[in-house]
């Protein structure tokens, strides 16, 4: 009964990194206060968490201070592409709960508030 209980939890593993193979990837973000970013987005656990790997404004590569921290804090797949955990907004540093969406090479992603019935999005594409 151990074995077939251990056997069904390695499944349950593996399938769930399966699923968020969908998003791990290179991510362009939406301009946010004259600035965007591309987030490297890989696995994390039975997760998948994104980290600002390059940041650009209007003069285009530069050195942000958020280089190197993460934005999308443990999203667990839930099946279809759809995505639930955390996300962190750069411009007022405060963590959301947070819903990702992932469809071949579009990503919304949402940070919500008031049990997820206020949130606001954003559309990355996929850089590789």
């Amino acid at each position: 009964m151990k074995n077939r209980i251990l056997a069904i939890a390695a499944a349950l593993t593996i399938a769930g990194a399966a699923q968020a193979q969908d998003a791990v990837g290179v991510w362009q973000t939406e301009v946010d206060d004259g600035a965007y970013a591309h987030v490297t987005v890989a696995p994390c656990g039975n997760a998948v968490c994104g980290t600002i790997s390059r940041t650009f404004n209007s003069g285009g590569e530069y050195q942000s201070p958020n280089l190197g921290r993460q934005i999308v804090i443990d999203m667990v797949p839930q099946g279809g592409g759809a995505y639930e955990g955390q996300v962190w907004r750069p411009s007022n540093n405060k963590i959301y709960v947070g819903k990702m969406d992932v469809s071949g090479n579009a990503l919304r992603l949402r940070g919500c508030v008031a049990g997820g019935l206020i949130c606001a999005s954003q559309n990355w594409t996929r850089v590789n």
